[in-house]
């Protein structure tokens, strides 16, 4: 069987700087590369953690500006290694949570959510 990962999640965005701040100065993405389609119309922002070639999220600003108020997608996950940790380093910042604390599966995952410039759900979640 070929190995399989999830190479990037797209979403699509009303402002594109307004939205690669966030994702690197609240969530600690960095920005690996930005772009204009080919169609010369869409601009596209590539992000991601450590300078690596995975999971990616593409940012894309010009594809539709009707967009629903919840956001384009409802939410991807980053694995952090320390949840509190994470959570408190968040509560620093202007994040605007949408949970008041982490929360523990009974399998023993913990997670917790944030909202997104495009109110996209953003999970913070330790294994």
């Amino acid at each position: 069987m070929v190995q399989k990962r999830i190479d990037h999640v797209g979403i699509i965005v009303r402002d594109i700087e307004k939205t690669i701040r966030f994702y690197t100065n609240i969530v600690g993405l960095e920005l690996k590369q930005r772009l204009t389609h080919t169609n010369g119309i869409f601009q596209l922002a590539f992000l991601g953690f450590n300078g690596k070639d995975e999971t990616e999220i593409e940012l894309i600003q010009g594809y539709n500006d009707q967009l629903p108020n919840e956001g384009t997608v409802h939410h991807f996950a980053i694995y952090v290694e320390d949840i509190e940790a994470e959570f408190h380093r968040l509560k620093d910042t202007e994040a605007q949570f949408i949970d008041e604390d982490i929360t523990t599966l009974p399998n023993g995952y913990r997670y917790f959510f944030i909202s997104g410039p495009e109110g996209e759900w953003i999970e913070f979640f330790q294994r």
